[in-house]
């Protein structure tokens, strides 16, 4: 019998044309969470999924699911899908490949009229990306019971627009909320395919991913405080500058990064606000984000360590205090074992090379591994790029990744009780 396989064309046609959704002057997408063109690309996905027979629902947090039923309903579902909400001027692949190539799974298997045993269902998560609502990996954890009705409370965009109101165009349903949320009882695995958004499994010109384990994301607000004063007529022994403690501060945090055994560890200082800023004037506060991310918890709080000590001393000699918020202790998810050893088996059944490796970025995965055994799959990115117009990964790779897929969710059927 011919080897199963997914439709490379078919699969790039569709990729081409939801990419036209939100498509702006630049070459990017702007198809953010509940903006008009998500909400067209919403309407073209369901229409596809509709058009193979599936079962299509949206939940109340505007998750859209689309069932293929199994022969043995006592089963619970094998689930597997992304997201297609895109960051400002972002690129076609984040999210939507894995739609994309879950939607192509089930036409894989409609076509060839294979029965699984567990039901199967695609989900398109909803504001899987940092948005104007401020509630990033949205649907995700609103199915594993995270975010909750309560959560919702008050929140706007940028507009004033209230989120009730941008879900409820999505086919979404705030007072009923928490329905969205899954049993654990009723899934036995997820499956996430993304792109890698990093230049490892192209550096190495290695075609599959195999994710281990999703980064945890430690951030906290740090407030740097020193003296105002002039500054003309202060010597700079008499100044007491929170600008320049900070700054020593985060070149301590990144060395303290830089020196760390492990390469998947990495530290971030993204925002930075300057008190009084004027250019006569010696600061006299400085806040800055700081943000840590690894494969486990270990890994985070040897960073922290590290950098508390070289805080403490900074204080000291400069003669400033700083003050530190949490932000997000958000903890590391390991993906299961069962599901990595099956999808490394399929890739190396049909001769692909694999690479174990864990994902630096956060996805929905991280969320529903607390649901149900989870596991990821990446596709190779171009020059590492992610986020932006230039966002790109070989048809080839895609392919490949996609096949493994397939064979890995048949693969569990069979192994899954």
């Amino acid at each position: 019998m011919e080897l199963l396989h997914i439709d490379p064309e078919r699969l790039q046609r569709r990729l081409e044309e939801l990419g036209t959704f939100g498509r702006n002057e630049r070459g990017g997408l702007d198809r953010t969470t509940f903006t008009p063109a998500e909400l067209a690309a919403r309407g073209w996905l369901k229409q596809k999924l509709g058009d193979l027979g599936l079962d299509v629902r949206v939940d109340p947090a505007a998750n859209i699911w689309a069932r293929r039923e199994g022969s043995d309903s006592s089963l619970p579902v094998i689930a597997f899908g992304s997201h297609i909400d895109t960051v400002p001027n972002g690129g076609m692949y984040d999210g939507a490949l894995g739609v994309l190539i879950a939607l192509e799974v089930m036409q894989v298997l409609e076509e060839r009229r294979i029965r699984t045993r567990h039901p199967l269902e695609l989900v398109s998560f909803s504001a899987e990306e940092p948005n104007p609502f401020g509630l990033s990996t949205f649907g995700s954890r609103a199915v594993t019971g995270k975010l909750k009705r309560e959560h919702l409370a008050g929140v706007t965009d940028d507009q004033g627009r209230p989120i009730d109101e941008a879900l409820r165009s999505a086919g979404g349903d705030p007072e009923r909320f928490e329905e969205s949320r899954r049993d654990p009882q009723q899934l036995a695995a997820f499956l996430e395919v993304h792109i890698e958004q990093g230049k490892r499994l192209l550096k190495r010109d290695i075609p599959v991913g195999i994710v281990t384990a999703i980064t945890g994301i430690y951030r906290e607000e740090v407030t740097v405080h020193g003296q105002a004063n002039h500054a003309g007529t202060t010597l700079m022994n008499d100044r007491n500058d929170a600008l320049m403690a900070a700054s020593e501060i985060m070149l301590a945090f990144e060395a303290v990064c830089r020196s760390h055994p492990a390469d998947e560890v990495v530290g971030t200082v993204g925002k930075i606000v300057n008190y009084p800023n004027a250019a006569n004037i010696i600061p006299e506060k400085a806040v800055f984000t700081m943000e840590i991310r690894g494969k486990t918890r270990e890994e985070i709080q040897e960073v922290l360590d590290s950098w508390q000590q070289r805080l403490t001393a900074i204080e000291r000699s400069r003669n400033c205090k700083a003050e530190r918020r949490l932000l997000l202790d958000q903890a590391p998810a390991a993906m299961d074992r069962e599901v990595i050893d099956i999808c490394r088996e399929k890739a190396r059944d049909l001769g692909f090379e694999t690479l174990d490796l864990g994902s630096m970025a956060g996805h929905d995965a991280t969320h529903m591994a607390a649901l149900s055994r989870s596991g990821m799959l990446f596709v190779p990115s171009l020059d590492g790029k992610s986020h932006c117009p230039e966002e790109e990964s070989r048809l080839a790779d895609i392919e490949k990744v996609a096949n493994v897929l397939l064979h890995a969710i048949i693969a569990l059927d069979q192994a899954l009780e």
